[in-house]
C-alpha cells in the first residue's frame, strides 16, 4: 500500500489560497501594527479592529498556526518575528504585497485556465492589449500595485547593493523606475552618482517626494516618457528592475534597443531580474520562479527567462557578453554597448 503522504502534501498545496486570505485579512485589520508594541488581549484587538470578537478569535488561531502571531496566555496574543513584516512601517514590510496578492492577483489567477488554453493575458481576454493600460483605468488598483512594488524593491535593494559595485557609474538612469525606490537607495549609498528615473508622468510626484524625503533631491531627477518610444541620452548606465520580464521578446527588444541608443560607447545596462532555472526542480526557489512566470503569462504577457535566454536577448539588442551577479532572489545582469 502506497504512502498517503504525497497525497496529503498535494491537499495542502490545493488549500494554500486560504493562507493568503488569512494573511490578507490580518493586513487589512492592522493586526501587526496593533501588536507592534507588545501582546494584547482578544478584547483589546476586537475593540481596535471593530471585528466580531468570536470571529476574530478564530482568525487569530489560524494566524498562529501559520506563524504570524502566537498565544501568550488565554485569549492574549503577541506578534512573531515573521508577523512583524505585516506591519506597514517595518523594514522589510510585505503588507502592501499581501493586499496586492489577495485583492488583485488571486482573482486574476482564477482565469489561468483560459490563459493556458489561449496564450492570452487577462487583459487581452477582456479586449485590452496592455495589462498596464487596463489597470490604469482603476486608480485604486494602480495605488495597490505601486505599493506592492515598493515593498519588493525595498526588500531586494540591499542584496543588489551588496552584489554589484556601482563605483564606476557616474550617472545612473532607472528606466521604468516608478517612485524611485531603487535609484534613491543607490544614490544614497553612492554619493558620487547622479540619478535619473525615467517613467510615465503619473510616477513623477511620488518619486520627487521620495528623493526629497531621503535627502538625494539635489542629485536625482525625474524625466517623463515612454520607453517604447525613446529613452533620453543622459546617463552612462541604465538599470531596469523587473521591467523586461513584463514583456515578450519582441517588445523587450524594442526597450533594450532604445536603451542601447541612449547609452554612450561602452555604456552599461543592468537588468535586475529573476532567473528561471535551466532544469527546474522542486525547491522553494524554483517554485517561486515558475509561479512568477505564470503570473507574467496571466498579467502583462511577459515571462521569466533563464540565463541563456537573457544572454541571447541582450546580444540581439546590440550588447556584448552579459555578466551575471547573483543578488538573493534576483540577479544583476550586466552588459555593455558593443
Amino acid at each position: 500500500m502506497s504512502s498517503i503522504e504525497p497525497a496529503l502534501k498535494l491537499w495542502g498545496l490545493i488549500q494554500s489560497h486560504r493562507v493568503t486570505a488569512v494573511i490578507y485579512v490580518a493586513a487589512k485589520l492592522g493586526i501587526a501594527e496593533l501588536l507592534r508594541d507588545g501582546p494584547k488581549s482578544l478584547a483589546e484587538l476586537a475593540q481596535a479592529t471593530r471585528a466580531d470578537r468570536h470571529s476574530l478569535c478564530r482568525l487569530l488561531i489560524a494566524l498562529s498556526t501559520v506563524g504570524v502571531c502566537m498565544p501568550v496566555a488565554e485569549e492574549r496574543y503577541s506578534l512573531t518575528e515573521m508577523g512583524a513584516a505585516l506591519d506597514g512601517t517595518a523594514e522589510p514590510s510585505f503588507k502592501a504585497s499581501a493586499i496586492f496578492e489577495s485583492q488583485m492577483l488571486s482573482p486574476s489567477w482564477n482565469g489561468l485556465l483560459e490563459s493556458i488554453m489561449t496564450g492570452k493575458t487577462s487583459a487581452q481576454l477582456q479586449g485590452v492589449d496592455d495589462a498596464f493600460d487596463l489597470m490604469a483605468q482603476a486608480p485604486e488598483k494602480v495605488a495597490i500595485f505601486n505599493a506592492a512594488m515598493v515593498d519588493l524593491t525595498r526588500f531586494v535593494t540591499p542584496d543588489i547593493l551588496r552584489a554589484y559595485d556601482f563605483g564606476g557609474v557616474t550617472h545612473l538612469m532607472d528606466v521604468g523606475g516608478g517612485s524611485g525606490e531603487l535609484i534613491g537607495a543607490i544614490a544614497k549609498q553612492c554619493p558620487h552618482i547622479q540619478g535619473t528615473v525615467f517613467d510615465l508622468p503619473r510616477c513623477a510626484e511620488s518619486a520627487n517626494s521620495h528623493f526629497a524625503r531621503i535627502g538625494v533631491g539635489d542629485r536625482t531627477e525625474f524625466l517623463t516618457g515612454d520607453f517604447f518610444d525613446a529613452i533620453p541620452s543622459v546617463a552612462d548606465a541604465i538599470v531596469m528592475k523587473s521591467v523586461i520580464h513584463d514583456w515578450n521578446d519582441e517588445r523587450s527588444l524594442v526597450i533594450l534597443e532604445n536603451c542601447r541608443r541612449a547609452l554612450p560607447d561602452n555604456g552599461r545596462i543592468l537588468l535586475v531580474e529573476r532567473l528561471m532555472p535551466e532544469v527546474p526542480g522542486v525547491s522553494e526557489e524554483d517554485k517561486e520562479q515558475a509561479l512568477s512566470d505564470l503570473n507574467m503569462l496571466r498579467g502583462p504577457g511577459g515571462l521569466e527567462r533563464t540565463e541563456k535566454q537573457y544572454r541571447r536577448l541582450v546580444a540581439e539588442a546590440g550588447f556584448g557578453n552579459a555578466v551575471i551577479y547573483p543578488a538573493g532572489l534576483f540577479s544583476v545582469i550586466e552588459a555593455r554597448v558593443r
